[in-house]
């Protein structure tokens, strides 16, 4: 055995145990979502389990919920991720120069990043209470009428964004502070020789610079906005009138309430379509730029 053999040899003995975790807590719970998608499967009969083929896919192209769902994700894509990209941006220019307290305010705002979901949720739940919230209660200090900010169809998904900008911004924030610690010093002091003032030194030098950061930030933030889930759970449960209902959590409560897996494995699988056309598209856009 040559030593090219042997090296490609040790190589895949080193892969070996991440690929078999792959295969099985990846690849064979997709082939078996496909799989289970083209079946009436009912979790109290695991024993009859019959082939509808695409009924399933039929039924949820009918289903309102579903549709609902899939509305909501969207408008919150929307808006978090400009917002908490922004507020990522933001946070990331306002510790990267050298003054007292930087590693303070970096804890600060990392902080909500390492804390459950399900702790904040329940913490916002309490802070935007109606009647004894600490905002609401500060809102009609200043004589503006209390807000149903998780009861209302129309403010209840808005809040989340912002619950959810504010709990994910600090983990943005750390990958853009690096981005801006990488830009060689030498291309600001070019650009003061230039006459450049300070927005025009960010708009064409940050900016571009901090291009491929931005964009593993939109990717990274865009698929983690498709898989909320926890927010609405604890915040909603889905209410008010669905207006906060994802599809992530449309298909936990049909696979593990209503126990139909059948119909979950055909969502999840509609869902998992979207979502890489969404990322291809986005991929694509941000390819096209860079040429």
């Amino acid at each position: 055995m040559n030593i090219k053999k042997k090296e490609n040899l040790a190589a895949y003995i080193f892969l070996a145990p991440a690929l078999i975790l792959l295969g099985l807590f990846l690849v064979y719970p997709s082939l078996l979502a496909i799989y289970y998608s083209f079946t009436d499967y009912y979790l109290l009969t695991p024993n009859d389990i019959n082939f509808v083929w695409l009924e399933n896919f039929i039924a949820i192209f009918k289903d309102p919920v579903f549709i609902q769902s899939l509305k909501n994700i969207a408008l919150f894509v929307v808006l978090v991720i400009p917002i908490q990209v922004g507020a990522a941006l933001g946070l990331a220019l306002l510790i990267n120069k050298q003054r007292k307290g930087n590693i303070f305010f970096k804890v600060a705002f990392f902080s909500p990043v390492v804390l459950s979901l399900v702790v904040i949720s329940v913490l916002w739940l309490y802070l935007l209470n109606p009647s004894e919230g600490l905002i609401n209660n500060i809102l009609l200090n200043v004589g503006i009428d209390p807000q149903p900010f998780l009861s209302s169809p129309t403010q209840a998904m808005v809040t989340i964004v912002f619950v959810s900008a504010w709990q994910g911004a600090g983990y943005q924030m750390l990958i853009f502070l690096a981005g801006l610690q990488n830009i060689p010093g030498e291309v600001y002091e070019a650009g003061k020789i230039d006459g450049v003032n300070k927005w025009q030194k960010f708009y064409y030098i940050t900016l571009p610079l901090l291009k491929p950061t931005s964009i593993l930030i939109m990717i990274t933030t865009l698929i983690s906005a498709f898989k909320l889930i926890i927010q609405p759970m604890v915040m909603t449960q889905g209410g008010p009138m669905n207006a906060t209902m994802t599809p992530v959590y449309y298909i936990y409560q049909s696979g593990f309430s209503d126990r139909m897996i059948g119909y979950a494995s055909a969502m999840t699988v509609i869902f998992g379509i979207v979502i890489g056309i969404v990322t291809l598209i986005q991929s694509r856009v941000s390819r096209e730029d860079d040429n």
